[in-house]
């Protein structure tokens, strides 16, 4: 059997996306890929100045809304990090979000990742109802073919992790 016919196991996990022991953390980054932030502050953070230097050598004119690239990890315990640029609410649509999600895992098994974990995208400060970004990213990992074994939703906060357990639960 394929590798890519297995089920990605989705768990949820309350607490700091930077401290994950995965082979890659997504980043909610912004389309300037200059580091930023809420999730993108706190990679570029615990990651150092070798996650900056790598966005500025690959994307030398950022990213756009939807679309996902990788860099190192930096002094993160994950060898990645993949870059999503999450919509702003009122500004983008569903669509972008889901692309998040997809192109994220699509980048996943380009560099072989085995376990990955994501924040609640476009949630925070680009004002997501958090509610749809839970459904949108619950929805779109179970539904998305991938060679991710291992795949946590990481909720920074009590009420994020809540909400991102009921989404999940709800589904089964």
């Amino acid at each position: 059997m394929s590798r890519h016919t297995e089920v990605m196991r989705i768990e949820i996990v309350h607490g700091d996306i930077t401290a994950q022991q995965v082979d890659a953390v997504v980043n909610a980054a912004n389309s300037g890929m200059r580091g930023g932030g809420g999730v993108d502050g706190a990679i570029h953070a615990a990651g150092g100045p070798e996650i900056l230097a790598d966005c500025i050598r690959r994307f030398p004119d950022g990213l756009p809304t939807g679309q996902a690239g990788w860099t190192t990890g930096g002094r993160l315990a994950a060898r990645w990090v993949i870059h999503v640029v999450g919509p702003i609410h009122g500004r983008g649509d569903r669509s972008h979000l889901e692309s998040c999600y997809a192109n994220a895992l699509a980048v996943a098994d380009e560099l072989g990742v085995r376990s990955i974990a994501f924040p609640l995208v476009s949630a925070g400060a680009y004002g997501w109802p958090p509610e749809d970004a839970a459904q949108v990213a619950v929805d779109t990992l179970r539904t998305t073919v991938t060679g991710v074994e291992r795949c946590l939703l990481v909720g920074y906060s009590k009420q994020t992790t809540a909400l991102l357990r009921q989404t999940l639960n709800r589904g089964h």
